[in-house]
């Protein structure tokens, strides 16, 4: 839904750093009139409030960015759910579901009684079980329920194979699908570099070491690269915050893009009642198309087996909804 007067209004549930770093990319980019950020910390986002409108001083656009409730959500086109502490080193995203939890249940009630009915974007780890949560919970069509998924571990393998072939990372096509957690796996099957497939590539004799583009490498520096940032850092803000700006363009533009996101399956690769991410086609109302692509047997295997993780760790927390 719009806004009188075309305007795009944006509630950050979360303001932390992944929450008003999210709402300063939007900003940067210029697609939102309205940014509000609501969190069990008023002082906190008072604070961030204030330096995101200064921040707004440099902008030619005109942008409100304030506080506010839950009742804001009604009118909003956005809930973006970035609430939730950042991942601690040494843990891994499925250890912060309990927290998680307790913190999930009242966010997505508010939500639901405020009445909105626009597209809500989960950022909150563990996110497959997050957006399932919320899809059970909003009672909004699951085009309109999901969460960024692999969408930035894929970022992050483009980014590799970018690296190891010197191929500017815009010509890289390459997804990665399942859990946004350990269990994430390449679609090898389908990684081009501007239509030519790896295999092709190589083949020309362009790339001399060929070790760093097996999938298996790839995929333990992809699934280890969030780690490491957490490690050094604390947290990680900048690449999310990135992706969710992606989207939320491609949703107001109508860019009908294709992605990877965590979205409810009702049957697709033979799997329900669990989000987990596969290629999806991002537009006008979110992500509106489920593509059923084809995966290798072994393709298969490791989103069937990522599914199954996420039941293995969730399943009691999903029941009690």
């Amino acid at each position: 839904m719009n806004l009188p007067g075309n305007k795009h209004k944006i509630v950050i549930i979360g303001a932390g750093f992944v929450g008003s770093q999210c709402a300063a990319s939007l900003m940067t980019l210029g697609l939102v009139d309205e940014i509000v950020l609501l969190d069990v910390n008023a002082e906190r986002a008072r604070a961030q409030v204030m330096d995101l409108d200064d921040m707004a001083s440099g902008i030619p656009q005109r942008i409100m960015v304030r506080t506010g409730d839950y009742d804001d959500c009604s009118d909003a086109e956005f809930v973006i759910i970035a609430a939730g502490r950042s991942r601690r080193p040494g843990q891994s995203r499925r250890d912060m579901l309990a927290d998680t939890m307790v913190s999930l249940l009242p966010i997505a009630k508010n939500i639901r009684e405020s009445g909105f009915s626009g597209v809500s974007i989960s950022v909150t780890n563990p996110v497959d079980v997050v957006t399932e949560c919320l899809y059970r919970q909003l009672e909004l069509p699951r085009s309109q329920v999901f969460g960024t998924g692999t969408a930035l571990d894929s970022a992050r393998l483009r980014r590799l194979v970018s690296e190891y072939t010197g191929i500017s990372r815009g010509q890289v096509q390459a997804f990665a699908l399942g859990e946004h957690g350990e269990s994430a796996f390449i679609w090898g099957s389908h990684i081009r570099l501007e239509g030519i497939p790896i295999p092709e590539y190589l083949s020309l004799g362009i790339q001399s070491d060929t070790s760093c583009l097996d999938l298996s490498y790839l995929t333990q520096r992809m699934r280890q690269r969030g780690t490491h940032i957490v490690a050094g850092k604390g947290r990680t803000e900048y690449g999310i915050s990135t992706v969710v700006a992606g989207i939320v363009a491609a949703i107001l533009h109508d860019e009908q893009i294709m992605m990877p996101l965590s979205v409810h399956l009702e049957g697709e690769y033979g799997e329900s009642g669990i989000s987990v991410s596969v290629p999806c086609i991002v537009g006008t109302g979110g992500a509106h198309t489920i593509l059923e692509v084809q995966l290798t047997e072994e393709e298969r295997a490791m989103l069937h087996a990522s599914c199954e993780a996420i039941r293995g760790y969730a399943g009691k927390a999903l029941d009690r909804l």
